[in-house]
């Protein structure tokens, strides 16, 4: 078993003796006791340094030690089973205790002897704290990276454009397998979700509208109210919603992969561009599945919306399927499909831009997959208010 690690003062040779292993993986309760300042070593170090001078006047300061100008400390490491560079920082730590003393070391190895010479000649020193920013400075360097997220998300729709408008040239370069897939990946798997979200949508508008209507004696008014919340709002927009928690994390997580294993740079290196090869099917795919989501959506958000009105407010299922195809006009079904294709490509756009925003290492794949759902949602958002302020404009 080798010995553990020690540094200590032999008073019959009258020298300091490092005896052990000083190697990274044994020297952790040494390192501890400096860490901690190592009082009782320094204790020890002063009194015995002055008892081997016979100088009287020593005084610790803190963990080093004030020796008499020009005195000789002897070191001996000839009973070192093991040095490494860990330990040879930690031994060069101890001998700068004597402040003002000749340190000499004997009973060192060549190979030793070089490495505590390279540790004196390279000294670690710590980085200097950096000075805090001011509020303009930090609004500045923020405002300047905001810009440069703009400039390169306008990069990316125009390189976009680009490869959009060179497919319609040459159709045959179109992925349609990679389209199919990716509908079936983000559209036909995401089914059961959104289904069972939009029914329970349904439910709870029902009975948050329903308890209201049922005061006024209004019960039948709920058909009118569910219809177009469901069809011009809810069924679109949670939709896109789930999709951007589901498919743009998805997205960019993918990609942000593909980048740190630098296989985007092979696809650029075999003259491929990654945003045919990439990108288009998956936007595609989405401005194709989001309408039949959207339609999807509608359908088990009125069916819950119907057993709640049954229940609740007493409504027969043939009062409420007659009341809805005479009250709730088909243009409110229309309105909530036209929207669906815009949050899609909003969404498929996000996910696969953050995606290419990757770099450096595996954290930053997850800090942008969190990135890109946020600005996905706000995107939907915004692009849904705009809708509604359109429509409201032309009286729709």
């Amino acid at each position: 078993m080798e010995q553990a690690a020690d540094f200590y003062y032999d008073s019959s040779q009258q020298r300091w003796c490092a005896v052990g292993d000083w190697r990274i993986t044994a020297i952790h309760r040494l390192a501890s006791r400096l860490r901690r300042g190592c009082p009782r070593l320094g204790e020890r170090v002063a009194r015995l340094d002055s008892r081997f001078r016979g100088n009287d006047n020593v005084e610790p300061r803190g963990d080093s030690v004030a020796t008499q100008e020009g005195a000789v400390v002897h070191i001996d490491g000839s009973q070192l089973s093991h040095l490494d560079t860990s330990g040879a920082w930690l031994l060069q730590q101890l001998l700068n205790r004597f402040t003002t003393a000749n340190v000499q070391l004997s009973g060192f190895n060549e190979h030793q002897s070089a490495l505590l010479e390279l540790i004196r000649e390279h000294p670690f020193a710590s980085p200097a704290a950096p000075k805090p920013w001011r509020m303009l400075a930090r609004l500045g360097y923020h405002a300047v990276e905001k810009y440069q997220q703009f400039y390169d998300f306008l990069t990316f729709i125009g390189d976009m454009c680009v490869t959009i408008l060179s497919r319609f040239r040459y159709p045959h370069e179109i992925q349609w397998q990679t389209i199919a897939q990716t509908i079936e990946r983000t559209g036909y798997r995401a089914l059961p979700l959104v289904g069972f979200l939009s029914f329970l949508i349904g439910v709870v508008l029902t009975y948050q509208m329903g308890l209201q209507l049922k005061t006024y004696g209004a019960n039948i008014y709920i058909v009118d109210l569910l219809g177009l919340s469901i069809l011009r709002e809810f069924g679109p927009l949670m939709t896109a919603i789930l999709l951007a928690g589901r498919t743009a994390s998805a997205f960019t997580a993918e990609l942000g992969t593909m980048v740190l294993n630098q296989e985007i740079d092979a696809l650029r290196t075999l003259g491929i561009r990654p945003a045919s090869r990439l990108i288009l099917p998956r936007i595609s795919s989405l401005i194709i599945v989001m309408p039949l989501l959207t339609c999807w959506s509608d359908i088990f958000g009125i069916l819950g919306g119907m057993l709640m009105s049954k229940n609740m407010l007493h409504i027969s299922f043939y009062e409420f399927i007659q009341r809805f195809q005479t009250h709730v006009g088909i243009e409110n079904y229309i309105i909530g499909i036209a929207k669906a294709p815009v949050f899609g490509a909003i969404i498929a756009g996000v996910g696969c831009f953050q995606g290419f925003q990757v770099t450096g290492s595996a954290d930053s794949v997850g800090k942008k997959t969190t990135v890109s759902v946020v600005q996905s949602i706000f995107l939907i958002i915004i692009a849904d208010a705009i809708f509604s302020i359109f429509f409201t404009i032309r009286g729709i």
